[in-house]
């Protein structure tokens, strides 16, 4: 049994709860609550997956992380148009923001790969469904050579196979903000899911329920004029 766990663990296929989360640098969310959950932040470097559906508000919570960064952040085949009019406003700098948009999958994993261990990227963002534990492993490779990180987007689908990722995230829209589940953390363990409210930070992306002294109350005699 010992010989099959040394195995893993060489494959970097198996991490222990046990590994000091201190070993490993991070950079805060800008969100307490989900710093918390995370150990301190996002790791500053490796593969961070995100499994999620788009346009739920995803991009937002990594804004205090990307804003944090020097160097070039890139996107990678993101399903809808960037807005740089919105991140200059945000304070990204134009200079900063690379976006690459190959035809073939294995494009974008080797622009991918490339950005990560150029030494000149600090994140680089990519949207990709059909990543395999081979090509996973380079990808994390690359990060630390270059100490950058890669936001893995992902669709939730139940049928997704376990990744050798530095951290994987479940998110689900929620009437309250956003459902967020930490499905695997390297040096810690997985957290049960919780909600994080939203309003605080983007009350915009919250519904904002109706007083009831809003609604009429109409006779049972009333009647749509025609």
């Amino acid at each position: 049994m010992s010989e099959i766990i040394d195995l893993l663990q060489h494959r970097q296929w198996l991490w222990q709860g046990s590994e000091q989360a201190q070993s490993f640098e991070r950079i805060s969310t800008g969100i307490a609550v989900l710093d918390e959950q995370l150990q301190g932040g996002l790791p500053k470097q490796g593969i961070i997956e995100v499994q999620s559906p788009s346009g739920i508000g995803e991009l937002k919570l990594w804004l205090s992380y990307l804003q944090a960064q020097k160097d070039l952040i890139v996107f990678i085949n993101p399903p809808a148009h960037v807005n740089a009019h919105q991140l200059y406003h945000l304070g990204f700098d134009s200079q900063q923001l690379l976006l690459i948009q190959p035809k073939l999958e294995k494009e974008a994993l080797w622009a991918s790969e490339q950005c990560l261990k150029s030494n000149t990227c600090s994140s680089v963002l990519l949207w990709h469904n059909t990543l395999t534990i081979s090509q996973a492993k380079r990808l994390q490779l690359a990060s630390e050579q270059g100490g950058s990180s890669l936001f893995l987007f992902r669709s939730i689908n139940e049928s997704l196979f376990s990744l050798p990722v530095t951290l994987c995230l479940a998110l689900s829209a929620h009437k309250q903000g956003m459902a967020i589940t930490v499905k695997k953390q390297k040096g810690g363990w997985p957290k049960n899911t919780f909600v994080l409210n939203l309003a605080e930070y983007w009350p915009q992306l919250v519904p904002v329920a109706l007083e009831s002294g809003n609604v009429m109350s109409f006779a049972a005699s009333f009647r749509i004029a025609k």
